[in-house]
């Protein structure tokens, strides 16, 4: 009896290994026999980089960088063992964690530090960097970004301008004379899970902004200053800024496009490649992956959907460990899930599933009717 487990982390309360060493513990009360593989997983969310230095054996990188204020602090990278690629997970730069709630306002917000962790990466010589663009405090179109990797931009008074969201409406002239020349030698694979478009109703400004502290004013300015970015790109760069995934991270995915080059691909794919996850489904009896919530953000391409699709085509069983289940039986069927188990129940709140995860893990699993997912006959 073969057994892959592949789950996201629990955010907040285990990450994605600690996930895979309580369901393997729980599993081996069963049959001490079992041939259990773990294959810890994110999905080009918190945790990539990480994930994807340890998987091949890299290093992990700190350095200065600005957050998104422009302030000081430290953040870091991984490069991988090879020393070819390096991981960057724009959060840990720009990302709204870093701010306190009165502190949120995209219009204010800079990618900067982005740039500052692709400069230092270029520094290491790499020729490829793979980004992750989630959990971002910005609508900047990555002009702060761009602005750390040697790119200057002007008003039509030929002032230069600080590289933030509320600047984009001012954008008159972009300067690329002293942008850094290692980036036309390096590969960027920009990971990004949204489809949204630059600008617009379904845009950067009216879908995420709100979010980020952005009021209904701000927000309508905002889309005007990502349509004006959008324009004068096209005439000066002659590069178009119109396809699914530029809104993405405040317009971060049109910059990674416009200032790096950058090809867009879903974080799901991207990490199941890189780390060989369907040759791994293929030879596995049964498939077990989780994740903290299971709900409706879980069917656009988060790890549960992912394992579970590719699970469904090689005709595996999948077993879904959540924190919390928010999907209807009919839901999570349909990408391929046979059976749930959520910590969280009418006996447990979401609260003591996320202090006692671990131990509700294994708890939910030893008291699970294995029977049901039609697999290995000692496991009832």
């Amino acid at each position: 009896m073969k057994i892959l487990i592949a789950p996201d982390k629990f955010k907040g309360s285990l990450d994605a290994q600690q996930v895979c060493e309580a369901i393997r513990q729980a599993l081996l009360k069963y049959d001490a026999t079992l041939h259990i593989q773990t294959i810890p997983m994110a999905d080009g969310g918190e945790g990539t980089a990480q994930l994807l230095t340890e998987h091949t054996q890299g290093k992990w990188i700190t350095c200065a960088v600005r957050d998104p204020l422009f302030r000081k602090i430290e953040a870091g990278y991984g490069i991988s063992g090879d020393g070819n690629t390096a991981f960057i997970e724009m959060a840990v730069a720009s990302g709204l964690q870093l701010l306190k709630l009165d502190e949120r306002n995209p219009l204010h917000t800079s990618t900067v530090g982005t740039g500052d962790l692709i400069a230092d990466a270029l520094k290491h010589g790499v020729k490829k960097i793979v980004l992750a663009i989630g959990g971002s405090a910005t609508n900047d179109a990555g002009i702060g970004m761009a602005t750390a990797l040697g790119y200057t931009f002007y008003n039509n008074q030929n002032q230069e301008l600080t590289p933030i969201g509320k600047n984009l409406i001012n954008l008159h002239r972009i300067d690329t004379s002293d942008v850094n020349p290692q980036l036309k030698q390096t590969e960027i694979v920009v990971l990004c899970d949204v489809s949204n478009l630059l600008y617009g109703s379904n845009g950067a400004a009216f879908v995420f902004a709100p979010q980020k502290g952005a009021s209904e004013q701000d927000v309508a300015n905002l889309d005007k200053g990502l349509e004006h970015f959008a324009n004068i790109v096209h005439t000066q760069l002659n590069i178009s800024t119109d396809f699914a995934g530029a809104g993405a991270a405040g317009g971060l995915g049109a910059g990674a496009k416009v200032f790096l080059n950058a090809t867009l691909q879903r974080g799901i794919d991207y990490v199941m490649q890189a780390l060989h996850v369907e040759a791994t489904i293929q030879h596995a009896d049964l498939i077990i992956t989780g994740e903290g919530k299971m709900d409706v953000q879980t069917l656009a391409g988060k790890v549960v959907a992912g394992i579970a699709a590719t699970a469904v085509r090689h005709h595996k069983p999948v077993l879904a460990v959540v924190g919390k289940n928010e999907l209807t039986e009919t839901q999570w069927k349909q990408v391929g899930i046979t059976q749930v188990i959520s910590l969280a129940d009418k006996n447990t709140s979401v609260e003591m599933a996320m202090c006692k995860t671990y131990e509700l893990i294994s708890k939910r699993i030893e008291g699970f009717d294995f029977s049901r997912l039609a697999v290995h006959p000692r496991m009832k």
